[in-house]
């Protein structure tokens, strides 16, 4: 039985258990800090925290972070990988993805995702319901592409930023690190590391 364990039981945690059924995962479990408290996420149990993950590795097939901010997300993973976990990549059978695309380890990529030919993305990314992330991207490590987004050709977008949903970003723009994109938004030109922009065309607030 393949046995997968996920960190952090939101509702996010419920779509990547839902996407974890669907390719084929047995039996999925959820750990999450508000344990005891918290004993179940949707359908799946909750059966205990950080700790009891970490001692627990070797009964599980495989591992996943579902915690939607990047910071946090990365270095669960970080942690989470120098204690020899197994992390897998998680795309739900609907997503079209290039078999010249490279996906990093913990990633998930959701029902609808579209990633084309040579694009790498890192580890922890997330490409969420219905985003498309197009030819020659490079996306960081912990990075989220919300849902409904779309990523022209060539876009670079730095570790940990976030890309907020249904926005969309011009051919080879180069968006850094720590970035936020305010939902909606049409970027169209570089942004720097760590700022938040929002609007139509795109600006730092």
């Amino acid at each position: 039985m393949k046995r997968l364990a996920i960190l952090g039981a939101s509702g996010h945690g419920k779509v990547v258990a839902d996407c974890a059924e669907l390719c084929g995962w047995e039996s999925v479990s959820f750990f999450d800090d508000a344990w005891p408290t918290k004993q179940s996420n949707g359908a799946w149990p909750v059966i205990g925290d950080t700790s009891s993950l970490l001692v627990s590795l070797r009964e599980f097939d495989g591992v996943l972070v579902a915690i939607g901010n990047n910071q946090v997300r990365g270095a669960k993973l970080q942690a989470l990988s120098a204690q020899g976990a197994t992390l897998p990549t998680l795309i739900h059978p609907s997503a079209v993805v290039s078999r010249y695309a490279v996906i990093g380890a913990g990633s998930v990529l959701f029902a609808g995702a579209v990633v084309n030919v040579d694009c790498q993305i890192g580890s922890g990314a997330i490409i969420n319901t219905g985003a498309t992330v197009d030819h020659d991207c490079v996306l960081g490590n912990a990075v989220h592409v919300s849902p409904g987004v779309n990523l022209a050709g060539g876009v670079c977008v730095g570790d940990r930023s976030w890309v907020g949903i249904g926005s969309s970003v011009r051919q080879l723009v180069r968006i850094g690190c720590d970035v936020m994109v305010g939902a909606g938004s049409a970027v169209v030109s570089d942004i720097s590391d760590a700022c938040v922009v929002t609007g139509v065309p795109a600006r730092v607030r």
